[in-house]
């Protein structure tokens, strides 16, 4: 592909060769002559004049810095994500059942759907149109999975689930078992049925191992355009909005909701029954115990990395806080009675 091609496909403006050849995509560090590759974030700027890539992509501010051709875009990372598909490798499998495939009663699968080998299909199973469904999966009962959806090796979706469109969920995750819930009754835990279920909407992607339970009572809600990194937990009832998107072991506590374009770092934890309105922003780590109803905020908690020695100190003073406040107050009320005169009974 030519680089005036590539200009074309993510709306550059070419500054160099157009005709020049490229056969490959890279980093700024390990490139070589035949890739291209890009500049978005200023911490790699320093490896720009150094690089060994036939072309880069970049804002327009960093193009007096590029050693070699150049297509000026004005997100970097955008057109980068985008060009990135064109030199993905096309993993494709053929239209058709694998004879191993086992398939229940009154199943519907479109002629272009693809079924690989040991996958079971139970009673009922809806798949749509150029969907693939890989090795050794298992669909239960009344599933539904809508057209151009990639379910990878080894997922399991429980019963009644409705896959949307263009839908993407990778190996060893777990759709629709069964919500966290056990009623507490002369000491012992009694399970609750779970009578709802999980709705995966158009353009969601779920992650490596990660789970979403089915609801007790309501559905469970993973909206349009959904990102879910690995290792995720989803607890019954939750609804995630559309286009929110979370990092790796996150869990979110049963009937949590989060509203449209959150981004929620790795290891977030949010109790149940939370609320988080419209593109609040969760710093890794952070723990969410109360609803927070502004839209656009920014939260974060948890301590950063510090040396050891370091730590265990303020570990220590953590745990005489409430001792400190006492003492502080006590301390205020001296100050305050000597510079008035007057003492604790007078007033």
């Amino acid at each position: 592909m030519t680089l005036g091609e590539i200009a074309k496909i993510i709306d550059a403006q070419v500054e160099g060769d157009s005709t020049r050849l490229i056969t490959g995509i890279s980093t700024l560090q390990a490139a070589k002559p035949g890739d291209i590759t890009f500049l978005d974030n200023p911490k790699y700027r320093s490896y720009l004049g150094s690089t060994k890539a036939s072309a880069v992509i970049l804002s327009v501010a960093d193009r007096s810095h590029c050693p070699c051709d150049a297509l000026i875009v004005k997100s970097p990372y955008f057109a980068y994500a985008t060009i990135a598909h064109v030199f993905a490798p096309k993993i494709t499998a053929a239209a058709g059942i694998h004879p191993t495939a086992v398939i229940g009663k009154d199943c519907q699968i479109d002629p272009t759907a693809s079924i690989g080998a040991h996958v079971t299909l139970e009673d009922r199973v809806i798949v749509g149109k150029r969907t693939q469904i890989r090795a050794g999966s298992v669909i239960g009962q009344d599933v539904r999975v809508g057209d151009d959806c990639l379910i990878w090796a080894n997922v399991t979706i429980y019963y009644g689930v409705q896959i949307h469109h263009r839908v993407i969920i990778h190996s060893g995750a777990v759709i629709g078992a069964d919500g966290f819930g056990f009623a507490p009754h002369e000491g012992q835990w009694h399970k609750i049925p779970q009578l709802g279920t999980v709705i995966v909407e158009d353009d969601v992607e779920i992650g490596a191992s990660t789970t979403v339970d089915r609801g007790a009572l309501e559905d469970t809600i993973l909206g349009r355009g959904v990102k879910l990194d690995n290792q995720i937990q989803v607890g019954h009832n939750c609804q995630i909005g559309e286009n929110t998107i979370v990092a790796g072991c996150s869990g979110l506590a049963g009937s949590t909701k989060i509203g449209k374009n959150c981004l929620l770092g790795a290891r977030v934890g949010i109790a149940g029954h939370v609320e988080i309105a419209d593109r609040v922003t969760l710093c890794a780590e952070t723990t969410v115990m109360n609803s927070l109803k502004i839209p656009g905020k920014v939260y974060a908690s948890g301590i950063g990395q510090l040396e050891y020695a370091d730590w265990k100190k303020n570990m220590a003073r953590f745990r005489s806080l409430d001792e400190y406040m006492r003492r502080l107050i006590a301390l205020e009320k001296k100050i305050n009675e000597k510079g008035t005169g007057e003492k604790p009974h007078d007033k």
